[in-house]
């Protein structure tokens, strides 16, 4: 890595005055907190923004050729996917469909791809939001990153050695799968996701009621992704994480007023964030202390107030994002509508599962005022907290343990830089902040707009994802990269923590069902090219080498159900392969030592030729065959 020499001297055109716009737009960020339309944005000055730009210039880049410290794993938002970057370039290196159909790698329209999607697969969109990876003993150990959908209430789980979704789970008895997080220790056994939306139970329209209606805190079983359990909740969830034990979990709550309008879920002065006492939760289930709902099996046990397996912390105002600090002391919910973030000592919740507290808020040690709107906290591992303001555009470095001070009466200033960031940051996520090893080195902030940032392209603005050096005492912004669909979150991991296969086994799991119909039909995968007749069900195997396919043509019949399989032999990286059937919708990828399946209706009578449409080979134009149909 060098330093960086090549970033453009000339800032954008900024209004000649050089105050920002934080004090013109006040009014409306106020606005903003109740509900307005997001005026309130702040923009560097001239002078400050030249600043950042010199600042830029003198940082590290990875130049070509050289290789990223850090996979950044981001959620494709309202496309479905997820975006594979390398930090601290920002250079995209791929993207893992998982929520969408992609016509690149046929995803949604293989065989193989299908059995993931299974019942879901009749679903075209996705509303991907919270990566996050597998962990043993707090740290990470790169097997699996899990995703949600909030669109369509599922969770994924993506193999990080071949960077494909192997399994997909819907959310049975709820609504909007929104905040994910892992338990942390010993291992990742269980994947904790909040559904959103409260529903009437049965919800087949004989009651409509709010009152009437609840949501539940799931956890799914990383290794099977079968549900484990579901607890029911007073208010609307919203994100969740996990302690350092395996004994808890917390989520924020919202709308405790069980309200519809907007001015009704903001009554309230607070809500809470709920504690959920993981082994007690486990062994009610297991001495069959729960119900069931409808057709699910899943164990489903009441964590109302008043349970013994939660507790109602109170916390202000419509909390958003919850954190746990790396030295696992802590929860923090953030705000929203208040200012404040609230610092929970997880040390204190065994106290206050025996009974041994007074009151909810003596696990409360810290509620400092940050600024307006606080979305999530991110940390650096040295004692500091790191807290989007989406109203002030801000990002407030402060320390934790001086907001302890402050808070017990100490005069003392907690906050230790606010950084403009531009415009209205969500989520923000420091490398390795999720574990143990959080090492403060950089910090990615997620921004909603980006006016101004970039060259126009119409109405739909890109987001802006900015990079930012936390190494030293000072916040020093490096990096603007436009993004589409709102990637809503990211995580950093060290690319050592990462193993991926450089080419697939040929017992990879992946296409296991494509080896077990291959078997029954007498068909050897790397050697057979053959045609199988079974009724009107044609199955089509084939191999692949660069540049050609062992089958150049077959015949079948109309209205036959055509499944092509194809076997690359190719031993080479970066030697993929692809099938597509021109005017027929298909369309998938094969790389090396992998098996894809594609069926489809041969419906139309003629001559209708199919060809590799990954680049190859330099006779890749070659590599082509026919389908010869015989009309009915």
């Amino acid at each position: 890595m060098k330093k960086r020499d090549d970033l453009t001297k000339d800032a954008p055109e900024l209004p000649e005055s050089g105050q920002s716009r934080r004090r013109f737009m006040g009014a409306a960020a106020l606005a903003g907190v109740a509900g307005a339309t997001g005026l309130g944005a702040a923009v560097m000055s001239r002078e400050a923004f030249a600043a950042a730009a010199e600042d830029a210039r003198n940082n590290w880049v990875v130049h070509p050729g050289e290789l990223d410290e850090y996979y950044g794993f981001w959620s494709g938002g309202h496309s479905g996917e997820v975006r594979v970057l390398g930090v601290p370039s920002m250079r995209e290196l791929m993207r893992i469909p998982v929520f969408n159909v992609d016509s690149a790698t046929g995803w949604g329209i293989t065989n193989e791809s299908k059995q993931v999607l299974g019942d879901s697969s009749r679903f075209s969109n996705g509303d991907a939001h919270h990566p996050h990876i597998s962990m043993t003993d707090g740290r990470y150990d790169g097997r699996y990153l899990f995703i949600n959908d909030k669109a369509n209430t599922r969770v994924a789980r993506i193999r990080l050695d071949i960077m494909k979704c192997d399994k997909i789970t819907t959310i049975p008895n709820v609504q909007a799968i929104h905040g994910l997080r892992l338990q942390k220790v010993p291992k990742t056994k269980y994947v904790f996701c909040n559904a959103e939306y409260v529903i009437p139970h049965p919800n087949d329209g004989s009651d409509t009621s709010l009152e009437n209606s609840f949501t539940m805190f799931n956890a799914v079983d990383a290794e099977t992704m079968e549900v484990a359990f579901q607890v029911i909740v007073d208010g609307n969830l919203d994100n969740t994480d996990a302690d350092y034990t395996g004994k808890y979990a917390c989520s924020t709550c919202y709308n405790s007023e069980k309200a519809l309008d907007l001015a009704g879920t903001m009554r309230n002065d607070r809500d809470w964030a709920v504690v959920f006492n993981i082994e007690r939760i486990e062994q009610a289930v297991k001495n069959g202390d729960f119900k069931t709902l409808g057709d699910s099996k899943v164990p489903v046990l009441d964590g109302r107030a008043g349970s013994e397996l939660t507790r109602y912390i109170p916390v202000p105002k419509n909390p958003h994002g919850l954190n746990t600090s790396p030295d696992g002391k802590y929860f923090i919910a953030n705000g929203k509508l208040s200012p404040t973030c609230t610092v929970i000592a997880i040390d204190k919740l065994d106290d206050l599962f025996a009974g041994k507290l007074k009151d909810e808020r003596d696990v409360v040690v810290a509620e400092p005022e940050l600024g307006l709107g606080p979305l999530h906290t991110t940390y650096d591992g040295r004692g500091n907290a790191y807290t989007t303001l989406f109203i002030d555009s801000q990002v407030c470095k402060w320390n934790i343990a001086d907001a302890i001070k402050h808070y017990n009466g100490e005069k003392v200033d907690y906050i230790r830089q606010k950084l403009d960031v531009h415009y209205q940051p969500g989520h923000n996520h420091a490398s390795l902040t999720e574990s143990r090893d959080a090492d403060g080195k950089w910090l990615v902030v997620l921004s909603k707009f980006s006016k101004d940032r970039f060259l126009p392209v119409g109405p739909l603005h890109p987001e802006n994802d900015q990079l930012i050096d936390i190494s030293g005492e000072e916040m020093k912004l490096v990096h603007d990269g436009p993004t589409f669909a709102e990637p809503h979150d990211c995580i950093l991991v060290r690319r050592d923590q990462i193993k991926t296969q450089k080419i697939y086994t040929r017992d990879d799991p992946f296409f296991a069902s494509a080896r077990e119909q291959a078997k029954k039909d007498g068909i050897v995968l790397e050697a057979d090219n053959k045609v199988i007749r079974d009724g009107n069900k044609v199955r089509v195997y084939m191999t692949s080498v660069a540049p050609m396919y062992g089958t150049t043509e077959f015949k079948v019949k109309q209205g036959d159900e055509v499944t092509v399989f194809i076997t690359n032999l190719d031993t080479i990286e970066d030697v993929t392969h692809g099938f597509c059937m021109v005017n027929h919708g298909v369309s998938m990828e094969i790389s090396p030592q992998q098996t894809s399946s594609v069926t489809f209706v041969a419906d139309q009578p003629g001559v209708h030729w199919y060809y590799c449409n990954w680049f190859c080979h330099a006779l890749h134009m070659e590599m082509r065959g026919r389908m010869l149909v015989e009309k009915a």
